[in-house]
């Protein structure tokens, strides 16, 4: 327990929930209009607005917002003068004395508490009354600013992990560029389409959703946003045996690359590598393994081919590829004898990287204590 003063949220400080722009009223030019997905980094994607609005909405760089609808996160805009979009928090320092990197870190903590009680079906968030009544400690503004030395330089540690992490992703892309060339102009090796060498199979919903197929399931169930070029060993939802047999998805095995085909944001084109049995909805391509290619090969190309992929959907608002669009994607098929060499050298990167991961998820485990003791008082 703190030995801190304790407070409301609703009392700390004032928070200007954003405005309802409309799709109709987007341009490209003017003031961005600051979205959710522009501050998790999930679409690069800028909107703009050119008509007068309520200075309330007006963001500036320095302040401190808070997503609080389908995704939850607190960020201190660091970019021009923007215009904040619904479902965003301003917050306004006009009530209690509150350093803004210590009031990001409390926040942080406390966001990952209330999304166990999020509620709404397509789109999950925090009612404002729940929100106010948040309690939080009002520890001496110097005290606050130690806490904040002290999780900014536990911070800094985890991002440095982080970072070598991301190098030997890009040492894997260096040697493929080194062993191939480039991906996809190629006069070494040839290319074929996928469907030559392999199926590709997309999963299905059940027509009736109901509640039965997803208590108590135990068959992997996997969703586009579960896929980041990353390697997936289990899903977030599991589907039961009766909620797959009155679908059209089926189970794909182990070494089987999802695609994603669906999706907002940089969702679409996004992959994983399955590492376990899993199914999933008619929104992923499942390029089944097989004999003629090396599966991790296979993998990484694609990785490599995001944008093209992603470049490749057609549709209006949202575009989208079609299982025929990945069936005919073209990929580089150098000897069968090089691909494994390629996939050797992955192996050994990803040992290097399991090792990082495992100090990183030791470093993140640390930190949460550490904010814990902070906050408790426990440490100043």
């Amino acid at each position: 327990m703190s030995k801190w003063e304790m407070v409301r949220l609703g009392d700390a400080a004032t928070f200007i929930n954003g405005y309802a722009f409309k799709p109709e009223d987007w341009v490209t030019e003017g003031l961005p209009i600051i979205r959710i997905q522009n501050l998790t980094g999930s679409s690069d994607v800028i909107n703009y607005y050119n008509k007068p609005c309520d200075t309330r909405y007006m963001v500036d760089n320095g302040d401190i917002l808070i997503s609080w609808s389908a995704s939850l996160g607190v960020y201190e805009w660091t970019q021009e003068k923007a215009l904040l979009n619904q479902h965003i928090f301003k917050v306004v320092f006009n009530k209690l004395q509150y350093d803004k990197r210590f009031f990001m870190y409390i926040i942080d903590q406390k966001l990952s508490e209330m999304s166990a009680v999020t509620h709404g079906s397509t789109m999950k968030h925090i009612t404002k009354k729940y929100f106010d009544a948040i309690i939080i400690p009002l520890p001496p503004l110097e005290t606050q600013q130690k806490i904040a030395d002290v999780l900014d330089r536990a911070s800094a540690l985890i991002e440095k992990r982080k970072a070598q992490i991301e190098k030997l992703d890009l040492l894997i892309k260096s040697q493929f560029i080194e062993m191939f060339g480039s991906v996809h102009q190629n006069n070494v090796y040839p290319y074929t389409p996928i469907k030559t060498f392999t199926k590709v199979v997309s999963g299905g919903t059940p027509e009736r959703d109901t509640e039965s197929y997803w208590e108590n399931g135990t068959i992997r169930w996997v969703k586009t946003t579960e896929l980041r070029n990353s390697k997936l060993s289990d899903t977030e939802e599991k589907i039961t045996q009766k909620g797959l047999e009155n679908s059209s998805a089926k189970i794909v095995p182990p070494e089987t690359i999802l695609i994603a085909m669906y999706g907002q944001g940089k969702t679409r084109g996004m992959t994983a590598l399955l590492t376990v049995e899993a199914t999933t909805n008619q929104a992923c391509a499942c390029i089944l393994p097989c004999k003629d290619i090396n599966q991790k090969f296979l993998w990484h190309y694609l990785m490599l081919s995001y944008d093209k992929l992603r470049n490749m959907a057609k549709g209006g608002n949202q575009p989208n590829l079609n299982g025929d669009m990945i069936k005919n994607f073209n990929v580089l098929m150098p000897p069968f004898s090089l691909q494994t060499q390629f996939a050797d050298f992955v192996n050994q990167v990803e040992a290097q990287k399991s090792l990082l991961q495992q100090s990183l998820e030791k470093l993140e485990l640390n930190y949460k204590s550490l904010m814990q003791k902070c906050f408790r008082g426990d440490l100043f």
